[in-house]
């Protein structure tokens, strides 16, 4: 390697040696003790070897207009571009190599003659979860990788269907979720330098796009554990203009020299362009763009669609998904551990409803889920707030660390509590150099700025030192809890089902993601924080809208409800299929009645909206179920409760004693207002029974909560195989969804282009 260049740079070859430790040159040229192959070694050497050729290059050509870098040739792009000088980029190289080989076994297979999404699903259907698509050089030619048992059965079953495969000579799973834990320790150690803004237009591999102003250690940290996107950069750099380019690191002579101009010469053959002149700078269109194209021999991975480019790559490494979307808890199981066990098995993750539920049911939910999945295939649990019985919120919390969940969707929460707290920090640890690990996540759903600010902040201290008093956390844990946000991942809910503030997304989001820059300068978190959006998401249009607004990932709820793994009754499935985008309604919440907290919920072929509203209006003009005229109150319990309210109270007495809440009961006996709260809420737990039986003896009276985005999703879907509710299984709409808002953005990124024309 490099044997024309020693002699030309030695003082460039002595300093690299004195920065490994080792001669640079005698590995490079004899390799005595057989360490080239060792990617602790081998990116070192790559780096200086491509360096050098640049510099002999730069001696007798101009400045190219942009740069490119194959994996580890991203580096010396970044130095061809000014970012940082030659010894500093080695010193990055040396500790990504070192890191890469500490981050675990793992091997990787070439796989040659077979498209990314028929890889993809070939993957899928064989059961091969454990693997990641991991690099798409090409159109034809890809790389995955996972673990070394799973890889070569893969190997093994491509070639009895005459696809070419070879397990590749690597240390590593490189450029995949297996890097995740090399990539944070990377993203520390970019902290000890500082970085210029590239001078010429880099194309950077996690984004294939130009690297942003102030971007170059993030882009850096997101390149070792997300995929090389370099058929998207060269179809990138195809959209700026036509351009001839240099393989800077290529020795012709050698065989396989031009490895990067044959996939960039197969790409522009087979390819369309990508048209993107709206966000961010690019490449100046000019008729003699010359492109640098640097070149990297290890292997690297190409995105598996352009779906799966969507949203923040950061967002799908920390939790370990193929895209950026999430499926949200629903309330009482709807969100079932069928629709979180198909989403985990896919790839993507699922939040199971818990809400409503009891504790023996949630414990059994998350046994069948965590017998069904296999270790590293994500899935989450929904923790409720409960405002009316704190202690019911902490054994909850207490159940998810006995079954060491270790990923929550929080909802409802207007507060920081101590039990989720206590979550949060029950998985904060420290790594082997002393940085603070958060084993415990928390999706927080938010709606309010002031509730969005307190989730982005650490702890409160209050809660902290009680915990810590308490016996319940360590010193270190309540140390480590005033440098990490009690969530690193938000969502913001606009006008959803369920629970909502009927938020408008064009005006939360933005106001959110400016809360997050300002919140993200004050603490200087090691992590990024993520936001994503959630409401009104249920058709590609509206699902661009969120990713082009600037959201993390996207969250789905209604639709959802509507598929066959649903904890929903086919009777209500059979009701939301034919759900409209106007037939939904607003209702008081039943678990935060006396606050006027609302729901939306279906309203076609329903009287529970209308009748809900009215036991609120009864409740704010009265001041007791007494003060009710009585044609009034016979008519609710002819219609509503389908019993005397004396009755009613009766039930309610023996519920609030079979939950051990006596201060409650004895609140509700000694305040009239109370009492009939108390009263109204038991209609609001009728209703959602009603739902959840199956039973038609009472229809009109059901609970069904949803939002506008199903009836958009069915009208989306109509006349397609997608329509019928038994035809809809949760993945297969969350991959459609995402692969026809990939196809919607680029269209319109494509028209945009012309016009600006």
């Amino acid at each position: 390697m490099g044997r024309e260049l020693w002699a030309a740079y030695p003082q460039l070859a002595d300093s690299a040696s004195q920065i490994l430790g080792f001669s640079i040159t005698e590995l490079c040229l004899n390799d005595p003790q057989n360490q080239l192959r060792l990617t602790q070694y081998t990116q070192p050497a790559l780096y200086v070897v491509n360096a050098l050729r640049y510099y002999r290059w730069r001696e007798q050509e101009s400045m190219p207009d942009a740069l490119a870098g194959h994996s580890l040739g991203e580096y010396v792009a970044l130095l061809a571009a000014g970012c940082f000088d030659f010894e500093t980029g080695l010193r990055l190289v040396q500790k990504r190599g070192q890191l890469m080989n500490q981050a675990g076994s793992g091997a990787m297979a070439a796989v040659l003659g077979m498209r990314v999404d028929t890889l993809q699903a070939f993957l899928r259907d064989h059961g091969f979860e454990r693997i990641d698509v991991a690099n798409f050089n090409s159109p034809m030619q890809s790389v995955i990788a996972g673990d070394t048992a799973s890889i070569v059965a893969a190997e093994k079953l491509l070639m009895t269907r005459q696809v070419r495969c070879s397990v590749l000579n690597v240390s590593a799973p490189f450029h995949s979720r297996y890097m995740r834990p090399a990539q944070e320790e990377f993203a520390q150690f970019l902290r000890g330098f500082a970085f210029s803004d590239p001078g010429i237009p880099v194309i950077a591999n996690a984004t294939a796009r130009p690297y942003p102003p102030g971007e170059v250690a993030k882009l850096l940290t997101q390149q070792i554990g997300s995929p090389v996107l370099w058929t998207d950069t060269i179809r990138y750099l195809m959209g700026q203009d036509d351009f001839t380019y240099v393989e800077m690191g290529a020795d012709p002579n050698r065989i396989g020299g031009a490895v990067l101009s044959k996939l960039v010469e197969e790409i522009r053959r087979t390819e369309t362009p990508i048209h993107i002149n709206v966000a961010g700078p690019g490449v100046a269109p000019s008729a003699s763009n010359s492109i640098a194209l640097s070149h990297a021999s290890e292997p690297a991975r190409q995105f598996e669609s352009e779906a799966q480019l969507l949203g923040s790559p950061i967002f799908r490494n920390r939790y370990g998904l193929k895209y950026a979307y999430v499926a949200g808890s629903m309330y009482r199981g709807t969100s079932s551990p069928a629709l979180v066990v198909r989403m985990g098995r896919a790839g993507m993750i699922g939040y199971l409803g818990t809400g409503g539920l009891s504790l023996a049911s949630i414990e059994a939910a998350i046994q069948t889920i965590q017998t069904q999945l296999e270790q590293g295939q994500p899935y989450g649990v929904n923790l409720l707030a409960d405002y009316d019985d704190p202690a019911a919120e902490r054994a909850t919390v207490d159940l998810y660390l006995k079954y060491r969940v270790r990923w929550i969707e929080a909802a409802a929460f207007m507060q920081m509590t101590s039990s989720l707290v206590l979550f949060r920090l029950k998985g904060l640890h420290r790594d082997a150099e002393g940085n603070i690990q958060c084993a415990h996540r928390v999706l927080a759903k938010v709606s309010r700025l002031e509730v969005a600010e307190a989730f982005m902040s650490p702890a409160p201290a209050h809660l902290v030192n009680a915990l810590l008093k308490a016996g319940a956390i360590t010193t270190d844990q309540a140390e480590m809890a005033r440098h990490v946000p009690m969530s690193h991942d938000l969502c913001v809910e606009a006008d959803s089902g369920g629970h909502t503030d009927g938020g408008i997304p064009t005006i939360l989001l933005p106001a959110m993601l400016q809360l997050r820059q300002a919140l993200s300068n004050r603490y200087n978190y090691r992590e990024t924080l993520c936001m994503g959006l959630a409401g009104g998401i249920g058709s590609p249009v509206s699902a661009a809208a969120a990713f082009a607004m600037g959201a993390d990932f996207i969250l789905t709820g209604s639709i959802n409800q509507c598929t066959v793994e649903s904890g929903a009754t086919d009777t209500v499935k059979t009701m939301l299929q034919e759900a409209g985008i106007h037939d939904m309604a607003y209702a008081p919440a039943g678990d935060m009645f006396e606050l006027g907290a609302r729901v939306q919920v279906l309203k076609k072929g329903l009287l529970f909206a209308q009748r809900a509203n009215k036991l609120y209006a009864l409740y704010t003009h009265y001041g007791s179920l007494e003060e009710i005229p009585e044609a009034e109150r016979a008519k609710l319990e002819r219609s509503f409760f389908k019993r005397s309210l004396s009755r009613v109270w009766e039930d309610t007495l023996r519920h609030l004693e079979a939950r051990g809440r006596e201060r409650d009961k004895e609140i509700a006996q000694a305040n009239p207002k109370m009492r009939m709260a108390r009263v109204f809420r038991w209609y609001f737990a009728y209703s959602t029974q009603l739902a959840f039986s199956g039973s038609t003896e009472d229809l009109v009276n059901y609970q069904v909560h949803t939002g506008p985005a199903l009836g958009a999703f069915n009208q989306w879907v109509k006349g397609t195989a997608l329509e019928p509710w038994t035809q809809r299984h949760v993945d297969e709409i969350a991959v459609a969804l995402m692969d026809a808002t990939a196809r919607h953005l680029r269209s319109f990124n494509s028209r945009f282009a012309c016009v600006a024309h």
